[in-house]
């Protein structure tokens, strides 16, 4: 399968993440999510980001019913379904694409 364009993913959203401030970083996934249409593939992956961030943090619960809702959408839509490696690796995807 060919790496997904994931360039939607708030860079913020990620370094969050990384520097351990999971908090911060859902708020941005929750504000980049607010700007597609909720049958969009881009706002399932970050349904399912923002599910995957709530188990993170132990909010089990809540972070199960995202991933039941994302995960539907994204099997319905045959799209590639991120995990918190591809958080992360948007860091290192924006480190690229910024100049030095």
């Amino acid at each position: 399968m060919a790496h997904p364009d994931l360039n939607f993913i708030p860079v913020q959203a990620a370094r969050a993440f990384v520097q351990g401030q999971e908090f911060q970083a859902l708020t941005a996934l929750r504000r980049a999510q607010a700007g597609f249409a909720s049958e969009s593939v881009e706002w399932a992956q970050l349904e399912r980001l923002i599910g995957l961030l709530l188990i993170h943090v132990q909010r089990e619960v809540e972070g199960t019913f995202c991933l039941e809702r994302a995960d539907a959408r994204l099997d319905r839509l045959h799209a590639f379904k991120p995990d918190l490696l591809s958080l992360e690796a948007r860091v290192g995807a924006d480190a690229l694409e910024s100049p030095p």
